[in-house]
């Protein structure tokens, strides 16, 4: 799900860096108040798994990639705002050491899944918090599909936002109707694969209570 600079116009990379600037500072603020030190390593060892699960990289015909991502994990373990900053901070390193996604598209990425699909998994582990495995495999899941579905959604609006006077499109060429099946329908297999990942990290990493 890593997006390759050149993709997205300044239309779409502009704004999200001035959004996702925000809620980075606003990010940062909360973790200094609220990161308990005991959850530092646990933290660590999440966000060091999402990293090398995100390298092993299938590419797709929309003009993405496929691969388990720990998003949900990561949401279900740690919540919205640390999900946020860390996965951000994966999308960032994984642009700059190995040319996986592009320096241009991180604030998407950050955006569609550090806070979009954290943020989708909470909710879902929330909902279902009456039936703890289900719910925390539902967020796994959700943490993958969401994301895939708001890149789809801004990859395939490239044509529209960005194109010269004929209508030729400047950047990404193809509208949703490539870039939803190419991108979602592939997520959806993979966001099982991510449900039973969230499922096993929250049995070894949470903590008290939340694991059985």
């Amino acid at each position: 799900m890593h997006i390759p600079d050149g993709f997205l116009g300044p239309q779409t990379y502009g704004p999200a860096y001035g959004v996702a600037g925000v809620l980075w500072a606003v990010g940062l603020r909360r973790l200094r108040r609220t990161l308990d030190p005991a959850a530092v390593p646990r933290l660590a060892v999440a966000t060091a798994a999402s990293f090398a699960l995100m390298l092993v990289t299938v590419p797709l015909p929309g003009g993405t990639t496929v691969h388990v991502t720990g998003i949900g994990m990561i949401a279900v373990l740690f919540g919205v705002w640390h999900g946020f900053l860390a996965l951000s901070l994966v999308y960032l390193l994984q642009a700059l050491m190995f040319g996986d996604g592009g320096v241009t598209a991180l604030p998407v990425m950050a955006l569609t899944a550090g806070l979009g699909g954290t943020a989708a998994a909470v909710a879902v582990h929330r909902a279902c918090g009456r039936w703890p495995r289900p719910a925390v495999f539902l967020a796994g899941w959700c943490g993958t599909v969401v994301p895939a579905v708001l890149v789809a959604f801004v990859l395939g609006a490239q044509p529209l936002l960005a194109h010269d006077a004929e209508g030729t499109p400047l950047f990404f060429p193809f509208g949703w109707a490539v870039t939803v099946p190419a991108v979602v329908l592939p997520h959806l297999l993979v966001g099982v694969a991510d449900g039973v990942l969230a499922v096993l990290a929250w049995r070894a990493l949470a903590p008290g209570e939340d694991a059985p």
